[in-house]
């Protein structure tokens, strides 16, 4: 089968395009809801954004760098997408006028004071009324003075993304310091980074030795011109996942059309985890293959680097031979809903055996029985719960449109595509 483009590459890419010195093209970018929200906050800001080609599930975006400027009372919908309440917000400090962030009720929860700190450090203009999350009114000058920022990325790496990816249109660039517990999602920085040398701009990167516990990053931008660059968008490693994950809970074997032989994703790190599963794998002309083993193995894995893959691994540690541990997830806690509380409460429901821990989950053998498996307006719940349906009879799954977030049309593709098989 093939997956549609990454929703991380794509909305990357748009911002990337938007702040560049001339137009671009983002090819394959994936149509969701998220990539939506993305070109709709784009072209609020005043950027032009023309679709040339187009699926129902990807679209060729030709974008032009414009004059920000928008009027009193804009508005931008950040729904429930992290990288639009994130990557915009630095964006529109570059604007001319005022811009209010606002998304879906589940979006208010979201933690987003460490950014507005953030900003406010680097001399942007923002006012979210001692509340640290959204609602919150960013004022743009027409220009960021930036300068030294220290922050807590524990919760996200998208906080150090944000200020990345528009740093270099900064009078004086940026430094970043990063001091926490831990770096989550780091190779999603590195995708960042690279991205932006795509466009000539280059992040220098120091890890300083950790003090009383604490990682030390740091990453500084200079000032410099964004030069245009036309993206080829590859698919997408997590929406590929759940289809892989069906192949190795029902024995079966699946072919991802389309795979690049070096990708900007962290694939090799998933790529690793499939594998202490038990399941073997090739790329070949034809895309990535991956092959069930006769049973699934238990997994003991830090998945720190690859958090948004947990709910799928979840589904697969729950018909494995023995007990997995999952370790390095505790900031899924932050993410569309508290994922390892939700997967917990869902898995139990069905009779699984799991528990939580400081930073993870523990998943052991049971019998799973029918049931409701809710989603919480989470795409990732979602397919876990079509996952584990697939071995467990009478599995309903919830609300499973909400798939529409990074996946559109995911139910006709499960329905048509495995299941119809």
């Amino acid at each position: 089968m093939r997956v549609p483009g990454s929703k991380s590459l794509t909305n990357r890419a748009l911002i990337l395009a938007a702040l560049s010195d001339g137009p671009s093209v983002v090819s394959g970018a994936l149509r969701s809801r998220d990539t939506e929200l993305m070109v709709a906050a784009l072209t609020t800001l005043g950027v032009g954004v023309r679709e040339r080609d187009s699926s129902p599930a990807s679209m060729d975006i030709e974008v032009t760098p414009h004059y920000l400027r928008t009027d009193e009372g804009t508005t931008i919908d950040v729904g429930l997408a992290g990288t639009v309440m994130r990557f915009l917000p630095p964006v529109a400090g570059l604007n001319h006028g005022p811009v209010m962030f606002d998304g879906d009720s589940a979006a208010r929860r979201r933690p987003m004071a460490t950014l507005i700190e953030a900003m406010r450090d680097i001399g942007i203009d923002v006012d979210d009324a001692g509340n640290g999350k959204l609602p919150f009114l960013v004022t743009g000058h027409g220009h960021i003075p930036g300068g030294e920022v220290v922050l807590d990325a524990s919760r996200s790496s998208q906080f150090v993304t944000a200020l990345l990816l528009s740093a270099a249109r900064f009078e004086t660039g940026a430094t970043i310091h990063h001091v926490g517990r831990t770096l989550p999602s780091t190779p999603h920085i590195e995708m960042t980074i690279r991205m932006l040398a795509a466009h000539g701009v280059t992040v220098r990167t120091t890890a300083d030795p950790p003090i009383d516990g604490f990682d030390r990053f740091t990453w500084h931008v200079d000032p410099h011109e964004l030069r245009a660059h036309d993206w080829t968008i590859e698919p997408d490693i997590s929406n590929a996942l759940p289809f892989i994950a069906a192949a190795l809970v029902t024995g079966g074997r699946v072919t991802i059309e389309g795979w690049p032989i070096e990708s900007l994703q962290p694939t090799s790190t998933v790529l690793r985890t499939l594998e202490a599963f038990g399941a073997t794998f090739e790329t070949t002309p034809e895309g990535l293959v991956v092959q069930a083993p006769n049973s699934l193995d238990p997994v003991d894995v830090n998945l720190a680097d690859i958090g948004e893959t947990a709910p799928t691994f979840a589904a697969l540690a729950v018909f494995a031979s023995g007990t997995s541990t999952f370790r390095g997830i505790g900031h899924l806690r932050g993410h569309e809903t508290d994922r390892l509380a939700a997967l917990e409460r869902e898995i139990s429901t069905l009779g699984g055996n799991i528990q939580q821990t400081d930073d993870g989950l523990i998943i052991g053998p049971a019998s799973l029985t029918a049931g409701r498996f809710r989603t919480y307006d989470d795409h990732r719940m979602a397919t876990t719960g079509a996952i584990i349906g697939l071995r467990v009879p009478g599995v309903l799954v919830e609300d499973i449109d909400t798939t529409a977030k990074t996946l559109p049309n995911f139910a006709h593709l499960w329905s048509t595509t495995i299941v119809g098989n």
